[in-house]
């Protein structure tokens, strides 16, 4: 959706919208919009919207109301999400092609407006590419917004925040795309097209690169599928030249069935989703790079399809790894971290980061602990965890942690390699963390992120329609923002 600023309202426009405190209905409001307003019970608590016709200069006037909740609240900016959010989700499908919002009475200062229009325009995303069908009625109709009554200061804000509504919206179409049109080398190429021309720089390894470095365990999820698996860094130098970047790292398990290990029919189409770690790190990276972040990141995804051919990997084998450790594969559906710790090896090697973060789709075990409402947070490092954890909670990408320790590390043990990939039943998110954490090397602070049960919602968000969320990239992007560039 675009946005645009004025200082004058555009009369032209019949949909119009103000923002309004909880208890404060503007004083100039004509007396029939009042009147409904309170027969209505329109009190301007957060997402609230009014909806009323009116008549101005001789046209019609479709005016809407919509509540931005207590102005002394601590949640301020997510409540004015929510109210831009509520906007565009009564009319994105409205037949209205544009918006005039007034934001003159509800917001005081640049961070408060474009939490209107970041709310606005993420829950305005849709991804109708495939329904032909559509009744003219459900189609998406509102393209653009006008914006009056901005503190000063907002438009240069906005076009900061524009970048991280990119972002996310860049993820949101990777994870929805079907495994038909996203798979590995899809993925790669997608990135390509939309990082070309900003700056930032991509490397691509094949399967030959990989095998030629050693990458046994996630060449061994790949090679029951017609896809070859991909590599994929995408590198943002924008701060001190010569300083180790932050590295993120995202499974990107682009079709799981499960490999010989099959997973039931039922719901296994929501795999496609498998590689939403990688969508969120190549999200959070367009964020990055749009924005010019002053900072040195990485963003590395690991690409795979699991697939049950005949040449599949079996229950039983053994795997080596980059590191040179061995696995015994017990169970072929616990891949993403067996792609994910030869990713982690060969971002250690190549780019030293000074801090790593990663983000799967990991395991199940994490929605019968925390649902759809938190990700995971597994860590080595208490300053890191309190970071990433302010972070969540800044953005509404909010985080759980969890403990990691030597008893959860021995049931991870192999009688005839160096670990296995799955533990017993109970712990399983955690376990599948001390899985990772014996990739770490040098004490490097490193977080993983479990957020299988955020990056897909069977229900509509705040600022997310029922599908992809987004998760994860508003987290990195304000991660990168707090610790990276001061």
């Amino acid at each position: 959706m675009k946005v645009q600023f004025a200082s004058q309202p555009d009369t032209a426009i019949r949909l119009q919208a103000r923002l309004v405190d909880k208890g404060s209905l503007p004083a100039d409001l004509e007396p029939v919009v009042r009147a409904g307003a309170e027969a209505a019970r329109f009190t301007g608590k957060t997402g609230q919207v009014f909806e009323s016709f009116v008549e101005r200069g001789g046209a019609v006037v479709r005016l809407a109301l919509v509540g931005a909740g207590d102005p002394a609240d601590a949640g301020r900016l997510a409540a004015l999400e929510r109210a831009g959010a509520a906007l565009a989700a009564k009319y994105r499908a409205s037949g209205e092609k544009r918006l005039a919002l007034d934001l003159s009475g509800g917001v005081t200062a640049p961070d408060q407006a474009v939490a209107v229009l970041l709310g606005l325009r993420l829950r305005g995303w849709r991804h109708d590419a495939y329904r032909t069908a559509l009744p003219d009625e459900q189609k998406a109709t509102l393209e653009e917004t006008v914006v009056t009554g901005a503190p000063e200061g907002t438009e240069a804000a906005w076009a900061v925040e524009a970048c991280i509504a990119e972002g996310v919206e860049f993820t949101k179409r990777l994870v929805t795309e079907p495994a038909n049109v996203i798979y590995p080398e899809s993925f790669v190429a997608a990135c390509q097209e939309k990082f070309a021309g900003t700056g930032a720089e991509l490397t691509v390894l094949d399967e030959a690169a990989m095998r030629a470095l050693g990458m046994g365990a996630l060449l061994g999820v790949a090679q029951g599928s017609a896809r070859p698996p991909r590599i994929l860094a995408i590198r943002w130098n924008g701060g001190p030249a010569g300083e180790k970047p932050v590295a993120f790292v995202g499974k990107g398990v682009t079709f799981d069935t499960g490999g010989i290990s099959i997973k039931p029919a039922a719901g296994m189409e929501d795999m496609k989703w498998d590689m939403g770690g990688a969508g969120a790190v190549a999200g959070a990276m367009l964020a990055l790079v749009l924005r010019k972040a002053r900072a040195n990141v990485v963003g590395v995804c690991g690409l795979v399809e699991n697939m049950p051919d005949g040449n599949a990997q079996r229950p039983g084998d053994v795997v080596t790894t980059m590191s040179g450790k061995t696995v015994e594969v017990i169970n072929t559906d616990a891949e993403g971290r067996l792609v994910l710790c030869d990713a982690l090896t060969w971002t250690q090697k190549t780019f030293e980061p000074t801090t790593i973060v990663d983000l799967a789709t990991l395991t199940g075990a994490i929605l019968i602990s925390l649902g759809h409402e938190h990700a995971g947070m597994f860590t080595n490092n208490d300053d890191l965890a309190a970071k990433l954890d302010a972070a969540g909670k800044a953005t509404g990408d909010t985080l759980w942690r969890f403990p990691l320790g030597p008893a959860y590390d021995k049931m991870i043990e192999s009688p005839i390699a160096d670990m296995k990939n799955v533990g017993p039943r109970y712990g399983g998110s955690i376990t599948a963390a001390q899985f990772l954490q014996r990739y770490i090397e040098n004490g490097t602070p490193w977080a993983h992120l479990d957020i299988a049960g955020t990056v897909w919602t069977d229900k509509p968000g705040a600022t997310w329609e029922r599908g992809a969320s987004g998760f994860g990239v508003r987290l990195l992007d304000r991660f990168v923002r707090d610790t990276c560039e001061g």
